[in-house]
């Protein structure tokens, strides 16, 4: 047996037995991208990832519209966590911002049509993330 093919096969039997990284090393620092949502289903998780992906460079880490590219931008991103946005907008209206873009829903001609890039399941999460952005109601 070669020394590549040793090695995969130690590879596929480390990962086919459950290996795992011991206990006590130290756990990595959080960050900004990380997904602190551990109490979230995986729905939500995977619409914070994909907002950190497609619209965290406009809309901001945390949706308030104070992303990188927002100083480039005129009208300035919507803040995605206003409440009085949040209580106006349906999920299909958010869905469909999302789809077809903002100037397809009356909103900014700033914000791309991501229909094409994302199936019907990742927009459907992208709202889901998006409802908890809003702080809750006292």
């Amino acid at each position: 047996m070669t020394a590549p093919a040793r090695t995969l096969g130690l590879i596929l039997v480390a990962l086919t037995s459950g290996c795992r990284a011991p206990a006590d090393l130290p756990q990595p620092a959080a960050s900004a991208w990380a997904l602190p949502l551990p109490d979230a289903g995986y729905n939500v998780r995977e619409g914070r990832a994909l907002f950190q992906h497609y619209c965290s460079i406009c809309h901001g880490a945390e949706g308030h519209g104070d992303g990188f590219n927002a100083y480039n931008l005129d009208p300035k991103p919507r803040d995605l966590g206003d409440p009085g946005f949040q209580a106006k907008s349906s999920d299909e209206d958010l869905a469909a911002a999302i789809r077809a873009g903002g100037g397809a829903s009356g909103l900014s001609t700033g914000m791309p049509p991501w229909g094409r890039t994302l199936g019907e399941r990742q927009i459907r999460n992208l709202v889901l993330y998006l409802r908890t952005l809003s702080p809750e109601p006292e």
